[in-house]
């Protein structure tokens, strides 16, 4: 069983990627949570802010850190719609998250359980518990409606 009572927070995180899709971004939402408080939240923006780090769960990331005071954000759980890309999971490890949730599977860009894996190395520096698959055809739809309308 995995350790959460509903899907409250990747609904949010959902409701983040509409919105980044609406302004032209990819559709990827994430939120920081601590003690069932979200602390943190950030959508795709790398075009609007012409920042190729500006990815949903970094954004997030910088936001929880910012409203805590400290880069490690030690009891803190990450939701976000995608699987991690390589420069996200990297940072998921040095923030030192506990839990890692995530809807949709990214099997070209992904590097939780596709690409570089990356919390399977053994020079990691932190394994965050991860949980993936959750609301995944919700994500997914979006994104392929996101694509779909771009061709």
């Amino acid at each position: 069983m995995t350790p959460f009572p509903d899907l409250h927070f990747m609904r949010h995180a959902l409701k983040l990627a509409r919105n980044a899709a609406e302004a032209g971004e990819v559709p990827v939402g994430a939120v920081v949570v601590k003690q069932g408080v979200i602390i943190g939240e950030g959508a795709n923006a790398p075009r609007e802010s012409h920042d190729p780090t500006a990815h949903a769960e970094i954004i997030a990331l910088r936001a929880a850190a910012a409203a805590l005071g400290d880069e490690r954000l030690t009891d803190c759980d990450l939701w976000v719609t995608l699987e991690p890309c390589a420069m996200c999971a990297g940072a998921i490890s040095h923030a030192r998250i506990r839990r890692l949730y995530y809807a949709a599977d990214d099997a070209k860009g992904g590097a939780i359980t596709h690409g570089p894996r990356l919390f399977g190395h053994t020079t990691i520096h932190h394994r965050p518990e991860v949980y993936g698959g959750l609301m995944a055809e919700e994500a997914a739809a979006l994104l392929r409606a996101f694509f779909a309308r771009r061709r």
